[in-house]
């Protein structure tokens, strides 16, 4: 008997996927998050971080600090990609969640990013996207060069409100490179 791939699927994040996004940061056990580089001493609320969600959500994409997308295989949800900090025109900073344990490292995180990649270059009309995974994570680090990003140098800081210190990979893709790669 044989599987087939699943269907892939990325949309914007609506308010009605606040729960599921919700319960990926707060139903996950300590040491995953740590994994991440979390520092589980500055986590907001549950409460808190949907507030801070959904203000994000009514404001214009123009002005958003951070934009997010779902993921879904098979027409459910299985994870989240966000920018954060968002330059509209500019840059913004990438990041990659898959949700569910038992569909990781199967591959399905690179092609989830090629179909965000679209969505945040056209709807962000971005001239750069980082990534700047945690350097101890290795799997976001596999999907990033799989997908075309350039690797551009290892570094030491707090890349997040969320985060501790940390040793991080800046990986960068400009709106010229992706264009190359889907031409």
């Amino acid at each position: 008997m044989t599987t087939s791939a699943p269907h892939l699927h990325v949309r914007e994040l609506t308010e009605t996927d606040l729960p599921l996004l919700l319960d990926y940061w707060f139903k996950n056990d300590d040491a995953f998050l740590e994994g991440m580089g979390v520092d589980l001493a500055k986590m907001p609320t549950r409460e808190e971080f949907s507030n801070m969600l959904q203000s994000q959500l009514q404001l214009p994409v123009e002005v958003r600090r951070s934009f997010a997308l779902i993921w879904e295989a098979d027409g459910q949800p299985v994870g989240h990609s966000n920018t954060n900090p968002t330059r509209f025109g500019e840059d913004a900073y990438m990041h990659l969640h898959l949700w569910k344990s038992n569909i990781r490292r199967q591959g399905l995180g690179a092609e989830l990013v090629r179909l965000s990649l679209s969505h945040y270059f056209k709807k962000l009309n971005l001239k750069t996207l980082y990534s700047e995974p945690y350097a101890l994570n290795p799997a976001p680090h596999c999907v990033l060069e799989k997908v075309g990003f350039r690797f551009v140098k290892e570094y030491v800081t707090t890349p997040g409100f969320i985060n501790f210190e940390q040793p991080v990979k800046r990986w960068e893709l400009t709106r010229k490179a992706w264009s190359e790669l889907n031409a």
